[in-house]
């Protein structure tokens, strides 16, 4: 089936996610008889999430045209013969009023009803409610025939600390495990030191035969514990790490023609001064790493197409902190758009995920530099960083908890009152108001 983008404005942009299936219509009848079928009506509006009920009314409020929607059998008539192209333009002017959110332009909206019958659209994006005009036709149909509360959203929010709490649960279980086999490890030592060992052989057969059950004397099996070398249970091994144990592991290893082609270092400060010089005097391999140079370098890698895991291996190998390291890929990824940032966060998610999932508290360190980025920045992000966190949010890239542990430490800082998060709020007070949603359900 053959999709679109929601919204003409967006019919151009080849990363817009909000698809929707292109319309495909029918002339049925004939005479005083003669309808127009749309044949694909619920699954547009299956997309647009909206009752294929009001599709099917818009178009018979504009037209001026008797118009039908059978909930039984899905289909979707409008009397009258209409083409394709018009049908599809007026559903163009319901997605305006009825789907985009006013504020962003994005169709991630709910149809709220208001107690005084007013009708709203609430954006899931960026928290933007949108007053629809009570005017149009449309209206008194959708206040008598009120959408259904959408419950999805919901159950993944729900799956997902069900499976937190699974982890969790399996996590205590192995430790509980652990410990047991450390006590019956001391008890099976204890018992033959007393002269009660029992063989795993004699154990293995107490299901045979009574003639297999005659286990030998209780000293021959003594004899044969004290025999077996003892297990060095606290002894922890480790390998030699020192120059010399290297260069003699090399010998040992290559043969004599190519161990003199291996060069080890006896001085680390000889490897800062071979480090490869950046330019403006700092060292790549150094301490002093110019961060301008390290953007420009994993840019470049960003360009060539260079998988998520070289990439980060590659910026893993630099000895700069892990939070420097995280504003140096927010810099590259983000670092020179003007708009749209929110799907270029999408278009460089395989990057972002293999980022988070490098070591415990990486999502906090994304979102601190998520957060230096927009305040140092002169470009237009903090327009989009509401968009940006919902985006990478939805696509599990990040998650509740971190986003409003985040947040709150934010608040407890000098900057609470910074325009970055007034923008940042709106999204945090959705996300909890999803999250208590989801409990009370519970």
């Amino acid at each position: 089936m053959a999709l679109q983008n929601i919204g003409a404005s967006n019919s151009d942009d080849a990363f817009y996610r909000y698809k929707m299936p292109r319309m495909v219509t029918k002339i049925e009848g004939r005479g005083n008889g003669i309808k127009t079928n749309i044949v694909n009506m619920v699954d547009i509006a299956k997309a647009l999430a909206r009752p294929a009920s009001y599709t099917t009314k818009y178009f018979g409020c504009e037209l001026g045209a008797q118009s039908k929607f059978d909930e039984k059998t899905g289909t979707s008539h409008v009397n009258g013969a209409h083409d394709t192209a018009k049908l599809a333009g007026l559903l163009e002017n319901f997605i305006k009023k009825y789907v985009q959110c006013y504020g962003c332009g994005n169709p991630e909206t709910e149809v709220i009803i208001t107690k005084s019958q007013m009708i709203q659209l609430k954006c899931a994006a960026c928290g933007f409610v949108s007053d629809v005009d009570m005017r149009d036709k449309l209206t008194s149909f959708i206040i008598k025939n009120p959408p259904e509360v959408k419950k999805g959203s919901k159950d993944k929010k729900a799956m997902r600390r069900a499976e937190k709490e699974r982890l969790k649960e399996g996590e205590l279980a192995d430790e509980e495990m652990k410990k047991l086999k450390k006590e019956v490890k001391k008890k099976g030592t204890a018992s033959s030191k007393d002269g009660t060992v029992k063989s795993t052989s004699s154990r293995n057969k107490a299901n045979s035969s009574d003639e297999d059950r005659v286990s030998p004397p209780c000293s021959k099996i003594v004899e044969k514990v004290e025999a077996l070398p003892e297990e060095d249970d606290d002894v922890q091994w480790q390998t030699d790490t020192s120059l010399e144990a290297a260069r003699q592991r090399i010998q040992e290893q290559l043969s004599a023609a190519t161990a003199d082609m291996v060069m080890l270092s006896t001085n680390e400060p000889e490897k800062k001064e071979k480090a490869v010089s950046n330019g403006n005097g700092g060292s790549l391999n150094g301490n002093s790493v110019n961060f301008s140079t390290l953007v420009g370098e994993v840019k470049a890698n960003l360009k060539k197409g260079v998988r998520a895991d070289k990439l980060m291996s590659h910026l893993a190998a630099y000895p700069v902190p892990a939070q420097e390291k995280m504003s140096v890929l927010v810099e590259a990824i983000f670092g020179g758009t003007e708009k749209g940032f929110a799907k270029e966060a999408i278009k460089k998610k395989s990057y972002l995920v293999a980022a988070v999932a490098e070591e415990e508290g990486s999502q906090l360190l994304f979102l601190h530099a998520i957060e230096d980025f927009s305040c140092k920045s002169t470009s237009n992000i903090l327009k989009e960083v509401t968009l940006i966190l919902k985006a990478l949010y939805d696509a599990d890239v990040l998650d509740e908890d971190h986003i409003v542990q985040w947040y709150s430490k934010g608040l407890k800082g000098d900057n609470k009152d910074s325009v970055f998060w007034k923008k940042v709020k709106p999204f945090i007070e959705w996300l909890q108001t999803a999250e208590s949603e989801s409990e009370e359900e519970e």
